[in-house]
């Protein structure tokens, strides 16, 4: 067992083990981090001497890494990651972001929340100009051309080439028109089957059961707020997009026994790979403090 102090290890002596790790090569991780090969072979001798064991096992045409390298990489690895996003995303002083920040969002968010918010970013970065497309959930997380996606997420996002941050867990209800509850009655159980639904793309998975008899599978939630309205099912809602209905008494969030609430999160995902530009890091981090200011 290593006992020594873990702030005697220089930050960069990790990242170039990283580099080495990913790439299974000294050569590879030398250009990926734009250093002298025999720079990343004496600082993965100098890590090795420091930690006191052998990190990786070298062979002519290429190093593999040991057990102890292995389970180093796979504990440091999403720090150091995170880490480097935090340098990455300081402020800087000298200069404004600025130039043309391609985005998408989701028809429904960005309809019914972000105008207040993209005005407000507006004003502050005056430089940076909003192109904005609002898409259905399932186009491209950030497609070619775009410098950043809004997304519903209600489950693990697993591209590794993406930054994925959080903006809000968003609460999700199942709701109904009162004239269908006058119908149909309301639900005894979660797989009551006298009852159809309206089942958005992006909440399938909050379900968590077998396919429900829907009359409705749709790609927008304000749509799917007006067949709900119409009285033709169930369907599931964010807070956001039925909390204005239930006010006017249009809707009501029914109470199913044996479901638990559920909830979504909104993120924010941009590329990961090369230097993050400095207006992407702005609107990201604008729009979070937004949210994080909002709900305090």
């Amino acid at each position: 067992m290593c006992s020594m102090n873990a702030t005697q290890i220089d930050f960069q002596l990790l990242v170039v083990f990283a580099a080495v790790a990913e790439q299974n090569s000294f050569t590879k991780a030398s250009r990926k981090l734009g250093i002298g090969k025999g720079t990343v072979s004496r600082s993965i001798a100098q890590l090795e001497g420091l930690l006191g064991f052998e990190l990786l096992h070298r062979t002519t045409h290429k190093v593999a890494l040991s057990t102890a390298g292995a389970a180093l990489y796979e504990r440091t690895r999403e720090h150091l990651a995170e880490l480097q996003r935090a340098l990455v995303d300081l402020p800087e002083r000298d200069e404004e972001p600025s130039g043309v920040l391609r985005m998408t969002a989701p028809q429904d968010f960005g309809t019914i929340v972000l105008p207040p918010i993209f005005a407000a970013f507006a004003r502050r970065y005056p430089a940076v100009q909003l192109e904005v497309r609002l898409m259905g959930p399932h186009s491209g997380p950030v497609r070619e051309g775009y410098d950043l996606a809004i997304r519903v997420a209600t489950g693990p996002l697993k591209d590794s080439s993406l930054t994925v941050r959080r903006i809000t867990r968003i609460p999700v209800g199942i709701y109904a028109s009162p004239s269908y509850l006058a119908r149909r009655g309301r639900p005894r159980d979660k797989v009551d089957e006298r009852h159809s639904w309206v089942v958005h793309l992006a909440t399938i998975r909050l379900l968590k059961t077998r396919p429900l008899p829907s009359h409705f599978v749709v790609d927008d939630f304000l749509f799917a707020r007006e067949l709900i309205r119409e009285g033709v099912g169930l369907g599931l809602l964010p807070l956001f997009v039925a909390k204005d209905y239930v006010r006017e008494g249009f809707i009501e969030e029914v109470s199913i026994p044996g479901r638990d609430r559920m909830e979504g999160e909104i993120v924010i995902l941009y590329p990961s790979s090369g230097q993050v530009p400095k207006k992407v890091i702005a609107f990201a981090n604008f729009v979070i403090d937004a949210f994080r200011s909002h709900s305090r």
